[in-house]
């Protein structure tokens, strides 16, 4: 009798539309910094419970955008900080900037619902099985278009939960699957009150738990030691031309204690020189990396002197199969998934003149080539990439070898502040290791820096907003996880086969 208002209530859109929108925000806690991971399936199950009472497409659709609203609104709300702190805008504008991006990242969802809808006379009781392969058909759209924004993919939720160990098996978007099955389970245990559906999630869990069984990594034997410099350079500051000294200084103040490990890595645009109007600074820390038998990689700003392009750009220094750097050399790293605003402005001579937000320092970035050769640290392979960038699993895997020892990322998380965000992109760096099986490194300007072994275990990290060098011997694997190998398709595969599944039967109903 008590539940009954709450039916009612249920029956009306507003209220359904509310509720999803509660149920969408409170998956932020789901994630890093909180990382409450047993709230992931509740959540979608009550998404489900939701979306199933809709009348209409229309309905559906509202259900799904309010779930997709509340999901970004509170999920990515550190982008407000750097919107707020360094856009130049006055607040009012800067939260228009904020609903429109989190409504349009709402509309993937929106999508969801509506084709599930559409589609669902096909399936019938079971229609809901449909939601898998729609979904990944809407996160794959989410991650392609307009560049992509792949963050937030509900997979990450589970990093270091026990539905994490799917990651070398399935990758963080088979997880995202795993999770809608278990939803699944829970919805249809409610709407048709059958325990017999609690089968699904237990199976999942089980699977799961004996999934690190048939993980094919294994150690070689060989270690490198590593240190990764974190210089707390201030954000404000870091392009004044008068800084360009004192920010150069600072890391290597840093590292001269360090020389003696057999790699040095600098965050994003730790130098900021132009590389090729800086070649007199680089060529003396070279000779000093070469005496020491080290070698660096740090983050520097490349200017083609040719077509005028600049390239946010990762350059080996140092130990290294050349001999040392030379102005030019191939072996680095160029940016290919730029971030929008942040360092290309689409449609940028209707939006450069409107505010300071789209004048942001080094916003007019060119790109790098979507696969590179991994960097040669003095013989040691390693795939790298660049602040968000390390988002996009597609990429990230198409740049490792089954010679690739490491992967690497460089960040500054400094536009975010002391917000969840950086946090999060700690998340993703963790998924990107278990996922492809090597070690990862992580060097960022003010945190957060760190090294992640193969499983995701942390083996160093520095506190954030600090100064300091994060040193650690990273011991070399072998092997390649079943995700390097097959990628999404698993994951589709298993999405598809339950979608088949629902129609099939179905279709014997029918019969």
């Amino acid at each position: 009798m008590l539940l009954r208002p709450l039916q009612i209530k249920l029956l009306q859109p507003r209220w359904r539309y509310a509720g999803a929108l509660i149920f969408g925000a409170l998956l932020t806690f789901a994630y890093a910094p909180f990382s409450q991971a047993w709230l992931t399936p509740l959540l979608l199950t009550g998404f489900l419970l939701l979306l199933v009472r809709s009348n209409t497409a229309k309905q559906a659709a509202w259900t799904g955008f309010s779930f997709g609203f509340g999901w970004f609104a509170a999920g990515i709300s550190w982008v407000y900080v750097s919107i707020d702190q360094f856009g130049g805008m006055p607040m009012i504008a800067s939260i228009l900037v904020m609903i429109i991006l989190c409504g349009y990242l709402a509309l993937f969802p929106l999508l969801t619902a509506w084709l599930w809808f559409k589609c669902r006379r096909y399936c019938g009781s079971l229609s809901l099985f449909l939601v898998p392969v729609l979904w990944l058909t809407t996160e794959f759209l989410r991650g392609w278009l307009l560049t992509g924004f792949p963050w937030l993919g509900l997979g990450y939720t589970q990093t270091l939960s026990t539905l994490g160990n799917f990651a070398p098996h399935i990758g963080e978007i088979g997880i995202a699957v795993a999770l809608w099955l278990m939803a699944l389970g829970f919805t249809y245990m409610l709407l048709q009150n059958r325990f017999e559906w609690l089968f699904l999630p237990l199976a999942i869990v089980i699977l799961a738990w004996l999934a690190p069984r048939f993980n094919p990594m294994h150690y070689t034997g060989e270690q490198t030691s590593v240190a990764l410099v974190q210089g707390n350079v201030v954000q404000d500051l870091k392009w004044d031309a008068e800084q360009q000294w004192p920010n150069f200084d600072t890391y290597t103040d840093l590292t001269a204690p360090h020389l003696h490990h057999d790699l040095v890595i600098w965050p994003e645009s730790a130098i900021t020189f132009i590389e090729p109007l800086a070649q007199r600074p680089l060529a003396m820390l070279d000779e000093q990396l070469l005496a020491e038998e080290t070698t660096l990689i740090s983050g520097i700003i490349d200017l083609d002197r040719h077509t005028g392009e600049f390239f946010n750009s990762m350059i080996v220094m140092g130990e290294q199969p050349q001999g040392g750097w030379q102005y030019g050399h191939s072996n680095r790293y160029q940016k290919h998934q730029l971030l929008p605003i942040g360092e290309f402005v689409p449609f940028e001579a209707l939006l450069r003149p409107i505010a300071p937000l789209f004048n942001l320092p080094m916003s007019s970035f060119s790109r790098g080539a979507a696969v590179q050769p991994n960097l040669n640290a003095n013989g040691v392979l390693i795939a790298a990439n660049i602040c968000y960038e390390v988002a996009f699993s597609r990429q990230i895997r198409a740049n490792v070898n089954t010679d690739t020892q490491f992967l690497l990322t460089i960040s500054n998380d400094t536009w975010f502040g002391d917000s969840h965000g950086p946090h999060q992109h700690w998340q993703i760096a963790v998924m990107r290791a278990r996922e492809l099986g090597r070690p990862m490194l992580r060097a960022t300007n003010n945190g957060i820096t760190g090294v992640i072994d193969h499983t995701g275990a942390t083996l160093t990290r520095l506190p954030q907003f600090t100064a300091g060098v994060a040193s650690t011997p990273v011991l070399h694997v072998e092997g390649e996880t079943g995700f390097a190998r097959f990628g999404d398709g698993p994951a589709w595969l298993i999405a598809l086969l339950t979608s088949l599944f629902a129609w099939r039967r179905e279709k014997r109903k029918s019969a």
